[in-house]
């Protein structure tokens, strides 16, 4: 169900951010692999306590791992990644939680960052906000282990590419 703000005596859809996507996936991931059976919409609530219903458009699966996206909806604030999909590949490992990113996520090449160099480009929030959702999971599904989580992002190099041509033709 879309929500709405009003902002400027104008009437705003709410979209969700990348990170949601990046933890809604990730959630359902989890949820399915520890489950065995197939998810379609998964429960999340955002770091500013909105819920959200986000819709699952694709699942692969293998023994050892699931893999799940979800559509990225930004609302009336679009930003480049509007409309693609966020992939979230989770398997078991013994304890804790790893985020990496995969195919189109960048990596940190300066230090100072939130990041240490040579990590995936994923802020602390987002990390949190995946942690804790397949945490929730686990709880859920009465595990103890741990996650790999690999977060990619669809067309993720070639947006980067348009994103940095922007840049240096201002």
């Amino acid at each position: 169900m879309k929500q709405y703000i009003v902002k400027n005596q104008k009437k705003l859809a709410l979209g969700y951010t990348t990170g949601s996507c990046a933890a809604g996936a990730a959630k359902a991931a989890a949820q399915a692999l520890l489950s065995g059976q197939p998810v379609r919409q998964m429960q999340l609530m955002t770091p500013k306590g909105i819920a959200l219903t986000l819709d699952i458009e694709h699942m692969t699966r293998t023994p050892e791992q699931v893999r799940c996206a979800v559509r990225k909806d930004a609302g009336d604030d679009p930003d480049i990644t509007h409309g693609i999909l966020i992939y979230a590949e989770v398997q078991k490992i013994p304890a804790g939680v790893v985020i990496d990113g995969g195919e189109g996520v960048g990596r940190v090449t300066k230090s100072g960052l939130a990041q240490p160099v040579g990590t995936a480009a994923i802020n602390p929030g987002p990390r949190q906000q995946i942690a804790d959702a397949v945490h929730r999971a686990a709880q859920q599904n009465g595990y103890g282990g741990g996650f790999s989580v690999t977060i990619s992002v669809e067309d993720g190099e070639a947006l980067a590419a348009l994103v940095q041509q922007y840049y240096e033709s201002r």
